[in-house]
């Protein structure tokens, strides 16, 4: 089955990226085109202002269109924000066969019921993905086809957010004669992007450290057991330096790239002198101050992370430890700090069976768009499940 070029687009807090991918061999992604646009009009990963965000969406489009040599109709969305959580619920239905085998229809049913998940009517579901069957108490079942039992449940894992904030980023998109094929959690498109089948086996927690927002997902105990995103990133560790020290944004952006780091460490008393700028004067930044702003924000993102996956699941089935993807990966040291936090090992991930453009889309930034695209293919080739691509995507997220 000949799959066309999927566009992933990802409506970013600091700038939007339209991304053209084509399918190979083996689940590998061919970067065809990719376009970028500072952002503007957006805060928190949400739509501020529609007709600036826009404008920078045509901008992208129109570069990946140009070097892709692809004519643009339709997209796949990636979506973020603090309103996008994640509900576990398990449904439960009766075995009706006389010889109480479980057939395809009863999965289809326990199905249903687990996704009837009840909602606050301003919400709308992203997401519905299998957890674990369980068939008479006994849980943790895979596949329940062809097994006894009187009753079979499914625990399901539902994403979902604010429609109307949805709906905004949707129509934004439609505003450009562009129609969005499919909407998708950034957090969930990076974990594809990145991770391994052997961390997803062994259980880890994907962290997308962006400007306006950080999305996080959790494998463990063989399946995906949360995520969810926190209003909350990058730029807020940039408004800290410039509140702290009196700067302009510009400046204090600058200061933490070039110097900024997530542990305090040792920087005896060096300084770093900035001039007059903006209205602002001139002034010097102890080193050592500058990191103690950054580390102090750093830490509360992933402790809130930390907290919001104990409730949810156990730490000690965690085994891959924590991969941390997104523009935020830049900062110095941020894979201590998180190792510190999470108590477990850290790495930067980068996206994976990627090709194309040179390595313009092998940063941690593109990780969202990278895996839009794989989960742009999955669901085209859904039906396609005999194929050996479309096993391949049928078992990608698992």
């Amino acid at each position: 089955m000949a799959v066309a070029p999927i566009v992933a687009l990802e409506i970013g807090t600091s700038k939007v990226v339209a991304l053209v991918g084509e399918m190979r061999e083996h689940g590998n992604i061919m970067v065809t085109g990719i376009g970028n646009h500072e952002a503007l009009g957006v805060r928190k990963g949400e739509i501020v202002d529609f007709e600036n965000a826009g404008m920078c969406v045509r901008a992208a489009l129109a570069q990946a269109e140009e070097t892709s040599k692809v004519s643009i109709a339709r997209v796949h969305l990636a979506v973020s924000g603090g309103h996008i959580q994640s509900v576990t619920n398990r449904g439960t239905v009766p075995i009706m066969n006389p010889d109480r085998e479980i057939t395809e229809d009863d999965v289809d049913q326990v199905m249903d019921v687990a996704r009837a998940v009840q909602l606050n009517p301003d919400r709308e579901v992203l997401h519905t993905i299998c957890q674990h069957y369980c068939i008479d108490g006994q849980e943790m079942v895979i596949r329940p086809e062809g097994m006894e039992g009187a009753q079979l449940s499914l625990d399901m894992l539902l994403f979902h957010g604010l429609r109307s904030r949805l709906q905004n980023a949707i129509k934004v998109v439609g505003s450009m004669q562009v129609d969005v094929e499919d909407v998708a959690f950034s957090g969930l498109c990076s974990a594809l992007s990145v991770l391994t089948g052997e961390q997803k086996k062994a259980g880890a927690i994907i962290i997308d450290f962006g400007a306006g927002t950080t999305d996080y997902l959790v494998n463990a105990n063989n399946i995906m057991a949360t995520g969810g995103a926190l209003g909350v990133g990058g730029d807020h560790i940039t408004n800290d330096i410039g509140m702290a020290f009196n700067i302009p944004r510009l400046q204090a952006e600058a200061l933490k790239c070039k110097y900024g780091c997530a542990l305090i460490g040792d920087t005896g008393n060096k300084h770093v002198s900035l001039p007059a700028e903006a209205g602002f004067q001139g002034c010097k930044v102890n080193l050592a101050s500058l990191n103690t702003v950054i580390n102090a924000r750093c830490d509360e993102i992933f402790s809130m992370i930390r907290n919001k996956i104990e409730s949810e699941c156990s730490m000690h089935q965690v085994g891959a430890g924590v991969v941390l993807t997104g523009g935020g990966a830049h900062l110095k040291e941020v894979r201590d700090l998180a190792s510190k936090v999470f108590e477990m090992p850290c790495t930067i991930g980068k996206p994976r069976n990627v090709s194309g453009l040179a390595t313009t889309t092998h940063g941690t930034e593109y990780a969202t768009c990278c895996g839009l695209v794989q989960y742009g293919f999955k669901t085209a080739v859904r039906q396609e499940s005999s194929s050996m691509l479309g096993r391949w995507l049928k078992d990608l997220l698992r």
